[in-house]
């Protein structure tokens, strides 16, 4: 958008690189200052604000929305995005729904626990679930449990 500036952070607040994902900021005249009455949420001194949103730029400048970074997961340091795991946990034949959190992990930070619906009729135990993450995601990427549920939350 014409006077609107975006660029991508890590966590330490310094830029990443093309096709590395980051948190979005932003920067302009159509940033709003606040949220009433408080003014809270706003840009910082710099003008920047913090979108909360986690992107990547392609070599194009195209931006893609991969995530929300209060949904991140940080295990041992590294950042899991939970709809990264909750796609390879869909793409199996008996997984109907899924959904991915963080829980405290004592050596991790935080460790990956899914929840799983399971698709009509099919069964499937949670090494299972764990060894398919385990064949399309990096380790530390994979639950450490998966629990089945009768629905997810809405």
């Amino acid at each position: 958008m014409p006077g609107v500036e975006l660029k991508l952070v890590d966590d330490g607040g310094r830029e990443v690189h093309a096709d590395d994902p980051g948190e979005i900021l932003v920067r302009g005249a159509n940033v709003f200052s606040g949220y009433w009455p408080d003014s809270d949420g706003g840009p910082g001194p710099d003008g920047w604000l913090a979108t909360g949103d986690i992107g990547f730029l392609d070599h194009d400048g195209d931006l893609f929305l991969v995530d929300r970074l209060k949904e991140l997961v940080i295990v041992s340091g590294f950042n899991v995005y939970p709809a990264e795991v909750e796609e390879v946990l869909l793409a199996h034949p008996a997984v109907a729904d899924a959904g991915v959190i963080g829980v405290p992990h004592p050596h991790t930070g935080e460790a990956v626990k899914a929840f799983v619906v399971l698709a009509d009729g099919a069964s499937i135990d949670e090494d299972a679930l764990i060894d398919h993450c385990r064949d399309h995601l990096a380790r530390y990427k994979c639950p450490t449990s998966v629990l089945v549920v009768d629905a997810l939350p809405a």
